[in-house]
C-alpha cells in the first residue's frame, strides 16, 4: 500500500531507517550491522554500528542516546521494509 509522505518542514522531523545486515566483523564489538537513518529534509544520513542479534530495545535505546537525544524527537520514521518484517519494543520489556 501506497502511503504519501508529507515533506518535513525541520531538519530530523522525518527520518527514513534502513538496517544494513550481513557486514564484516568490525570494531571493538565485531559489528556486523548498521542501522542508516536520513533525514528527508537536509538528506543527511547517520550510520549507528550494530550487531545483528541486538534486541529491538538495545536499538531503540541506542537510537535514542546516539540521535533522538541531540536531534530532537522524529515525528515519522519511514521503514520500507517487507510488510511481513514487524518488531515491537512495546511487547517486551528490558
Amino acid at each position: 500500500m501506497m502511503i504519501q509522505i508529507q515533506e518535513p518542514k525541520s531538519p530530523w522531523e522525518i527520518v527514513h531507517m534502513v538496517w544494513v545486515t550481513a557486514l564484516p566483523p568490525s570494531g571493538d564489538r565485531s559489528f556486523n550491522a548498521c542501522v542508516v537513518l536520513v533525514d528527508r529534509y537536509s538528506k543527511t544520513p547517520m550510520f549507528l554500528p550494530f550487531n545483528k542479534d541486538d534486541t529491538a530495545m538495545y536499538t531503540a535505546i541506542m537510537i535514542f542516546n546516539r540521535v533522538i537525544s541531540h536531534k530532537g524527537l522524529f515525528q515519522n520514521i519511514i521503514i520500507d521494509t517487507d510488510p511481513k518484517i514487524h518488531f515491537s519494543i512495546m511487547d517486551k520489556s528490558p
